[in-house]
């Protein structure tokens, strides 16, 4: 370490992971790359979680342990873990995610060979056209989340940001399952990212997830869309006007579509009532809207 200040801090945010809290750890411990701190902090989890953190810290002095004294759920607990971070950089791993042994030397240098970048996002597909890693300014980064491969899709795992526009921007907004999308959205308004390749984060499925519930609950899904639609219609979205335009009518219509589908399909009053409500529309521009063709 440089002067006993890491240059990555690593964040790991544990709530009843105790089935998988030992091979995160290790995945971290086990990094080639040693110039970084560990901090744990525990949402008071009612398992052996905190057990397994706490043996682990009384043996190795690079992790920090945090309990809350209250639960303060995912992403509110993700921005209390960051304000214990000194690193130039935070990295953040889910407690049932693994590292690889390269992951923070390979983020490391990518992110210290390109210094215009707020934040790098791993784990996307291969681009055809270009090799990672690939800078993008606000512009390019818009377009090709909706033009070519999406962008703003990517969990807390797949990320690494500098600390300092982290909170210069705010840290995540507290917003259940959004909170990371409208995140990159925004810091993409006014900064580069940079996109990494496949082979640096292994992202555990399994059954109790929240991400388990995007896809299976409306009411997520149509959160993701109202982000969208506060991002393009906001003053700072890189995006030229008429396309701005063509996005936020076909959100819209998506947001329509979704309301009267809870209505007609679902048969689900209140998923239809917070739909309309989030929309800010009415009963006959919600018709009116989801029968528009696409722009």
């Amino acid at each position: 370490m440089n002067s006993g200040i890491p240059l990555i801090s690593v964040l790991m945010t544990v709530y009843n992971k105790s089935k998988f809290l030992h091979q995160a750890i290790n995945s971290v411990l086990s990094s080639t790359f040693e110039d970084f701190e560990l901090i744990i902090v525990d949402d008071g989890s009612t398992d052996d979680s905190l057990k397994i953190v706490q043996e682990f810290a009384a043996i190795d002095s690079r992790i920090q342990l945090h309990v809350n004294d209250v639960n303060l759920g995912d992403y509110h607990n993700r921005n209390k873990a960051a304000s214990f971070a000194i690193g130039k950089y935070i990295k953040y791993l889910d407690a049932d995610d693994v590292l690889y042994p390269w992951t923070l030397a390979v983020m490391s240098r990518f992110m210290e060979r390109h210094p215009n970048v707020a934040y790098g996002l791993d784990s996307l597909d291969p681009d055809i056209a270009v090799p990672f890693p690939l800078v993008l300014d606000p512009e390019q980064t818009y377009h090709r989340h909706y033009n070519i491969a999406p962008v703003f899709h990517k969990a807390p795992s797949s990320c690494i940001i500098n600390r300092e526009i982290f909170w210069h921007e705010g840290g995540f907004s507290g917003k259940r399952f959004v909170g990371d999308f409208e995140f990159w959205m925004k810091l993409s308004r006014n900064y580069h990212v940079l996109l990494m390749p496949q082979g640096m984060v292994w992202s555990r499925e399994h059954e109790g997830q929240e991400s388990k519930l995007i896809w299976s609950n409306s009411l997520v899904v149509f959160q993701y869309l109202l982000a969208e639609l506060l991002a393009l219609q906001h003053n700072g979205c890189p995006l030229p006007s008429e396309s701005r335009r063509r996005l936020v009518s076909r959100v819209r219509r998506a947001m329509a579509r979704s309301a009267l589908r809870s209505l007609l399909i679902e048969r689900n009053l209140e998923s239809f009532r917070q739909k309309k409500k989030g929309s800010g529309l009415g009963y006959l521009e919600l018709l009116f809207i989801s029968l528009k063709p696409y722009a």
